[in-house]
């Protein structure tokens, strides 16, 4: 799944563990989903979605 997190989090001037920090997860989570290796789960999408104030589907892409 495409995402915008990598230009939205250097937006913010975050690194990725700032970006974890705030998400409550590992720094190695967020290089996962920033890569497309993985996707978020609900949840995490959904805070995702309250921390830079978009909908979700501002910030992922389903379509190839």
């Amino acid at each position: 799944m495409k995402n915008r997190l990598k230009v939205l989090r250097a937006m913010r001037d975050w690194s990725q563990a700032e970006l974890a920090m705030h998400l409550d997860v590992s720094r190695q989570a967020v290089n996962a989903i920033e890569t497309g290796r993985h996707d978020p789960s609900l949840p995490l999408a959904f805070r995702l979605a309250r921390l830079f104030e978009m909908p979700i589907e501002e910030i992922f892409d389903d379509e190839a």
